[in-house]
């Protein structure tokens, strides 16, 4: 049984910092790429970053470029999202997703296999 759980998520301030963590479980976790998504109310979901098995490529979505860093811990099936500066327009549910790793990653929400719950994010003005 898989499970993906995300965790760190809060109320922050425009301007500051949050770390999320998604522990994975049931996956050979260093075969999988693992992603970050999230989902404003009334939009859809929307690709933020991606990180390849390795750790040692990174893809992000335009309006994180800079801001937000991807980095995975192979030993502890954990992958990270440092989140800085931090606008209110960041404000949403953040999920994290994994699939096997069989090319670059994807920024398509259809690509990934299996995610987590979610976990809410809000920043205020």
């Amino acid at each position: 049984q898989v499970q993906l759980v995300e965790s760190g998520g809060g109320l922050v301030q425009s301007g500051g910092s949050l770390r999320l963590s998604c522990a994975a479980s049931g996956i050979t976790f260093s075969s999988y790429v693992m992603a970050w998504f999230r989902q404003a109310p009334g939009k859809e979901r929307a690709f933020v970053a991606a990180i390849r098995r390795s750790g040692g490529s990174t893809v992000y979505g335009d309006s994180v470029r800079g801001r937000f860093t991807i980095f995975r811990d192979n030993a502890k099936n954990t992958v990270y999202l440092q989140m800085n500066s931090l606008k209110p327009e960041d404000t949403a549910v953040y999920y994290c997703a994994a699939n096997y790793e069989l090319g670059a990653p994807s920024s398509s929400v259809s690509w990934y296999r299996y995610w987590g719950q979610g976990t809410q994010v809000t920043v205020s003005s």
